[in-house]
């Protein structure tokens, strides 16, 4: 159970690409490396999940806590290349609903 994160920051935005799995074991690293960049003022946070193959609800529990971060701090989360299957999980628990999220591999937060 890997996963591999990599960040490009520069003043407006923040782009993520995660690969590997998201569960009870990575999450936590995931919540390391990105809690803390959502918690600044205006944070601008595109996440390219398009080479995760596997995700639990552990790793839900991560984004909704950035989302929220990110919300209070008047900035933006936009998860892009979902797969089927994540993006099922993210409608299942209605997250689609309030969350800027796309299947598509590319694109800028709104």
């Amino acid at each position: 159970m890997n996963i591999s994160i990599e960040m490009k920051e520069n003043e407006q935005v923040t782009k993520v690409r995660i690969s590997g799995e998201i569960d009870a074991y990575t999450a936590p690293k995931l919540r390391e490396n990105l809690f803390q960049l959502s918690e600044k003022a205006g944070a601008v946070m595109v996440i390219n999940l398009s080479d995760v193959t596997y995700m639990d609800s552990t790793g839900l529990g991560v984004f909704v806590g950035i989302y929220k971060n990110i919300c209070s701090n008047n900035g933006k989360l936009q998860l892009l290349g979902l797969s089927n299957r994540l993006m099922r999980l993210f409608e299942i628990t209605g997250l689609t609903n309030i969350m800027d999220i796309s299947s598509e591999d590319e694109g800028e937060a709104k």
